[in-house]
């Protein structure tokens, strides 16, 4: 059961995190070169099209886009992980090629996040969406292929899953390409979720509760970085950070919401990882969850919650928000 944590112990949270007994004793395989993890954000390229809700641009702007891949290296984000839909949706898949290619320009980067439909697909579907995918945009002289993501040369392909698919069938497809990308899977492995070895890493997702605003996803957060020091330290851990969930905005919303709570909510879940990975570590990467998911209302775009008239901090990475 979700314990409900409020405002004023949030910034107690941090404090007592900091001040917890040492993490469980463990050796990550994916280690970041810093003391600080590398900073993505999910990026959604829909805007534009008549099934969803108008933010005042097009994803499809050229100029946004490279105004946005501005604002985001200001605040210390290093990289935009976008939706992408395959064929299904040929609008988002040039929203795609656009951040991409402006990436490239503006030294910046961009990995692939495959949202699978929602009636599930079959292996040999996934397998021929993630060819199409390499052989577009991961192809030597792909325009913008300097900007994708990698680790030690290793293209990450993050996965929003629906439904089933055989992804031992994926991941032995996946073998034969050159070079080998590294599959990052939505949350835990477990008897009802992905097996383990068929992925190279998870990443962990928003967990919204009902409205109300006092769960943040504490639980969900803090087993998901648990279980993956102490039964998957092979597999890369890519965090979740996100600063409030509120989907009535959304033609699919369930009336799911989470609080800002003044920034205290991103401040909690940015942080929460350190609580749980042995002292010296660092996890490679963390996931902004999202840059402008204006329909779950997760984007920090406009930039981060505050109250009292307090500013916005400069960067992600300020110690303000450490």
């Amino acid at each position: 059961m979700l314990n409900p944590v409020y405002p004023g112990a949030l910034a107690l949270l941090l404090l007592l995190l900091r001040g917890c007994a040492g993490p469980p004793p463990g050796h990550l395989q994916y280690q970041a070169p810093s003391n600080e993890p590398e900073l993505l954000a999910v990026y959604e390229g829909w805007f534009g099209l008549p099934n969803h809700i108008r933010v005042g641009y097009s994803s499809h702007d050229t100029d946004v886009v490279r105004q946005q891949i501005q604002r985001a290296q200001a605040l210390g984000i290093s990289g935009f992980v976008v939706d992408w839909y395959a064929n299904r949706v040929p609008y988002l898949d040039k929203s795609y090629a656009i951040v991409q290619k402006e990436a490239a320009q503006q030294g910046f980067q961009v990995a692939m996040m495959l949202d699978q439909p929602e009636r599930g697909e079959d292996a040999e579907q996934t397998i021929a969406e993630l060819t199409q995918f390499r052989n577009k945009y991961l192809a030597p002289d792909a325009q913008g292929q300097s900007a994708y993501v990698t680790w030690n040369g290793r293209p990450l392909i993050f996965i929003f899953p629906h439904g089933t698919t055989d992804w031992g069938r994926v991941h032995a497809a996946l073998q034969n390409w050159n070079p080998q990308p590294l599959l990052i899977m939505e949350n835990l492995p477990g008897p009802d979720a992905p097996n383990a070895k068929d992925f190279d890493g998870f990443y962990a997702w928003i967990k919204a509760g009902p409205v109300g605003g006092q769960l943040w996803g504490e639980e969900h957060l803090r087993i998901f970085y648990q279980t993956m020091v102490q039964q998957y330290p092979n597999k890369m851990i890519v965090g979740g950070a996100w600063a409030r969930f509120d989907d009535s905005r959304a033609s699919w919303g369930k009336g799911r919401f989470i609080d800002a709570h003044c920034g205290q909510t991103f401040r909690a879940t940015f942080n929460l990882w350190r609580a749980y990975v042995p002292a010296g570590q660092t996890i490679p990467f963390m996931l902004i969850e999202t840059w402008n998911d204006y329909e779950e209302g997760t984007e920090i775009e406009t930039g981060l919650p505050t109250c009292n008239g307090q500013p916005p901090p400069a960067s992600l990475k300020d110690e303000e928000i450490r």
